[in-house]
């Protein structure tokens, strides 16, 4: 098997029985504030998307390239779709001009047989709300001698149907860096935010070296980040500067995390970088260009930077002349009528936001009153808004002008904006924002609804606690940290205090425990 690194949680899987590109990205995304490191525009992506198979992960902008996949992925390729209960993905790419989809059932093993052999492929779809633009996934390909797990940014809560499936995985492809807007947008002191950043930064770190204990691969690639930011508002970003709050660690940072743990097996890829392995027995890496300029990206980073700026510089001007303009007539409008069909749909995700929403846009103030489902004009003496946002005009006119279904997905990821709150974070909130239609909403209220068991227990920590998160069910056996009487759940880094199973880091959500 070989396997190319494209770039990001870009792959392309060679075998004898076919070849497979994963989550090819090359164009800016989000609002023109990331961009692939190192660079990867120089690969021959016609060469690149001349493929048996293709696998898009997830919608979200640094995994779906719609003008990467148009313009360079062949539409001969058979999609290698995840089980996901709304079938957004499935539409967006059908409007790519894709036709030919192997229809997946969630962590099940597939054969899918093509003209020049069989592959074993399963795909582990997670179905939260909170995952991706409803859903995420992770992809096991197995050509009968060598097994690949392309985890990319996904957090699955259960490695036990794969792993018995499949047996030994040889090669391990993960996300170990951050892709959130937490907590540098946040309008919060700088110490503060630094201390967040420093606890968000290692969490994330903590999270990967979990998922690699549990899969227990040979070969282990740092993945799916960290994007690079070149535009000049958002430069100080990029984690080339030594700030230790700084939540977009590298992949050597990441390689150097895991020999500090006693963890071999890790491997550095740039976009170009080839690996080639028969099983775990016989592994090879190769660069696309020599050792030293290779170490130099990491090493001369803030040049190295400096140098794709330059380049980028007229793309990223040129995206930025598609926006809207800023000066219009007031949103408020626009924004009832985006807002207030979806309100009326979602009671228990209204309730679970249970504030108004202050949302500033220039010189307009619009509040969204969940309590009241109404999209409204502020009230005089209402004071502070216990959750807010400072969105420029321009970019929320653009996504109103283009029907924008998720607003993470575009305003939020981009960080080209300013929020607050007060208390803990609301899962609610993000929820609503990355469900803008009919569809979206109907399934996240019904998930949030749905009761779930927790019934199993399991002991940690000098205490007997619910065996599954109260956030997204992870076991809490493979992802529990007790420090104290804090427990943290590594997969998304939520906490609760084990004298009273109250959750410090959002409403509700409680866990049951009890001191032994």
């Amino acid at each position: 098997m070989q396997i190319t690194s494209v770039g990001h949680a870009g792959f392309h899987i060679q075998t004898e029985a076919g070849s497979i590109l994963c989550d090819p990205w090359v164009n800016p995304a989000y609002f023109a504030s990331w961009v692939p490191f190192p660079d990867n525009t120089q690969l021959d992506w016609d060469t690149l998307g001349d493929v048996d198979y293709l696998y898009v992960s997830h919608l979200h902008k640094d995994h779906f390239d719609p003008g990467t996949l148009s313009k360079h992925v062949s539409k001969d390729a058979t999609v290698l779709l995840p089980d996901y209960p709304v079938p957004d993905l499935k539409r967006e790419l059908e409007a790519l001009g894709f036709t030919k989809f192997f229809e997946t059932t969630d962590s099940v093993k597939h054969t899918v047989t093509g003209p020049k052999g069989s592959l074993d492929v399963m795909i582990i779809a997670l179905r939260a709300p909170a995952d991706g633009p409803i859903g995420d996934s992770g992809l096991v390909v197995s050509d009968g001698t060598t097994t690949v797990f392309n985890m990319n940014d996904a957090r699955p809560i259960d490695m036990d149907p794969m792993l018995e499936a499949f047996g030994h995985i040889d090669i391990h492809l993960l996300q170990y860096s951050g892709a959130i807007w937490y907590p540098m947008v946040y309008d919060i002191p700088a110490g503060t935010k630094r201390n967040f950043g420093k606890q968000k930064r290692q969490r994330g770190m903590d999270r990967c070296r979990s998922y690699i204990e549990q899969v227990g691969a040979t070969w282990i690639v740092p993945s799916a980040g960290p994007p690079v930011f070149l535009d000049p508002e958002l430069r100080d970003l990029n984690d080339d500067h030594g700030d230790v709050g700084n939540i977009f660690p590298d992949q050597q940072v990441f390689l150097e995390q895991l020999r500090i743990h006693g963890r071999d097996g890790g491997l550095l890829m740039i976009p170009g970088s080839v690996v080639d392995l028969t099983g775990s027995d016989r592994m090879t890496l190769t660069h696309p260009i020599p050792d030293e300029q290779v170490d130099r990206i990491f090493t001369d980073k803030a040049a190295y930077i400096e140098e794709m700026a330059q380049r980028f510089a007229p793309i990223i001007e040129a995206e930025k002349a598609t926006w809207a303009p800023a000066e219009g007539e007031p949103l408020i409008g626009a924004l009832k009528a985006k807002f207030e069909p979806i309100m009326a749909q979602s009671d228990l995700i209204c309730d679970g936001i249970g504030y108004p929403v202050g949302l500033v846009m220039g010189d307009e103030t619009v509040v969204l009153d969940f309590p009241k489902r109404v999209v409204r004009e502020p009230i005089e003496g209402e004071g502070k808004y216990r959750y807010g946002f400072r969105i420029a005009p321009e970019l929320v006119r653009t996504v109103l002008r283009d029907d924008e279904p998720d607003w993470v997905n575009t305003i939020f990821l981009s960080t080209r904006f300013t929020a607050w709150r007060v208390g803990g974070y609301n899962e609610f909130l993000y929820t609503f924002f990355k469900c803008l239609t009919d569809e979206r909403i109907a399934y996240a209220d019904g998930w949030f609804a749905e009761a779930h068991d927790d019934s199993a227990s399991i002991e940690i920590g000098g205490y007997e606690v619910q065996r599954r998160c109260p956030h997204l069910k992870a076991d809490l056996s493979k992802f529990g940290v007790v420090d104290g009487t804090t427990l943290t759940c590594n997969l998304h880094g939520w906490q609760w205090d084990l004298e009273t199973g109250r959750c410090k880091t959002s409403k509700g959500h409680e866990l049951r425990c009890t001191k032994l």
